[in-house]
């Protein structure tokens, strides 16, 4: 299975701790050279982050085609945009981000998408978590992760925790 990574997942995660579900869940996980400098730019999951790498888990691809990155960084931040066109290269099996404009810009390309809040129910669904709900709130109290309250409840609901 090929999947790719924007930032956000891979940083939210790794600010509560939680990057090893991401490996329970998915045997290699991909990435632009701009994701890993993003990443990189969190002095908290650095460590983590060389250890993904440097493990296989976490590998790094350069996108082949400059040209639909620069048509995509007229409305998306360079992550997205690297990250969607590695994605399209890759014919990946699944984009890895939360933006919304982000992800609407994807599914327009035919990608299949999942933020981190799909992959909390997922994991939730396939046993690997005992609740949602604990790893959401750290989601928004420890890393900012911004959730409004009609998504918080769907998530809490599709999660069979409401």
């Amino acid at each position: 299975m090929q999947v790719v990574s924007n930032t956000s997942p891979l940083s939210n995660l790794g600010v509560i701790n939680e990057l090893g579900l991401l490996q329970q869940i998915y045997p290699k996980v991909i990435i632009p050279p701009i994701v890993q400098a993003e990443l990189m730019r969190f002095s908290e999951i650095q460590p983590t982050i060389s250890t993904l790498i440097n493990s296989g888990w976490l590998e790094i691809q350069i996108p082949k085609n400059p040209q639909l990155i620069s048509t995509l960084e007229q409305t998306l931040d360079p992550g997205e945009s690297a990250a969607i066109a590695l994605a399209i290269d890759l014919k990946a099996d699944r984009l890895l981000i939360d933006e919304r404009l982000g992800r609407d810009v994807a599914t327009q390309y035919g990608l299949k998408i999942r933020g981190i809040l799909g992959i909390l129910v997922n994991a939730k669904k396939q046993g690997l978590i005992p609740a949602t709900q604990p790893l959401l709130d750290r989601l928004v109290n420890e890393a900012g992760f911004r959730v409004n309250q009609a998504l918080y409840e769907r998530i809490l609901q599709a999660s069979d925790e409401k």
